[in-house]
């Protein structure tokens, strides 16, 4: 937990800094269809997925072309472009008040089980990040095909403050 309490007690701008995580250039739509909405307190992204400069850094499904350990790596990078994204928006990550939803779409082979692992990748990405009193419960999700043909999408749900 002392990890933990230091990110709780820094800014996410220099846990990111301390961590030595390069975040990428943020993402750009692939379709009709705006990166992040503002309501209220709350920002809505849309699907963030392990795609850099418009190139899909992971292509299959998990427990088949993908291991679990694939598909963790993928799901940290889909929280990089989230959180690339949610700078962009923010001006400053230093914003987030907190982490309110977290879906984690993982494409599947159909006997696939290990869901939690991959997920891990972006839960884990986020607490290191932004600290476990700003962390969210999520939902993960096995699904037959993703855009791209990635094995990740990441749904996020921040809330801000001004």
């Amino acid at each position: 937990m002392v990890g933990h309490a230091k990110a709780e007690a820094a800014g996410a701008e220099r846990r990111l800094r301390e961590l030595g995580i390069a975040l990428p250039p943020p993402p750009t739509p692939l379709g009709a269809y705006v990166e992040a909405v503002r309501t209220g307190k709350l920002v809505f992204f849309s699907g963030m997925l392990p795609v850099v400069d418009r190139k899909p850094r992971y292509i299959g499904r998990v427990g088949g072309a993908l291991t679990a350990e694939d598909g963790r790596k993928a799901a940290e990078a889909a929280t990089l472009s989230a959180l690339a994204a949610a700078r962009e928006y923010l001006g400053s990550l230093d914003r987030v008040a907190k982490v309110v939803k977290l879906g984690v779409y993982i494409a599947t082979e159909g006997d696939f089980r290990d869901h939690p692992k991959v997920a891990d990748g972006a839960s884990e990405m986020l607490l290191q990040v932004f600290g476990e009193d700003k962390l969210s419960g999520r939902i993960v999700l096995g699904v037959a095909s993703l855009p791209l043909g990635v094995p990740i999408e990441l749904e996020l749900v921040l809330e801000i403050e001004d």
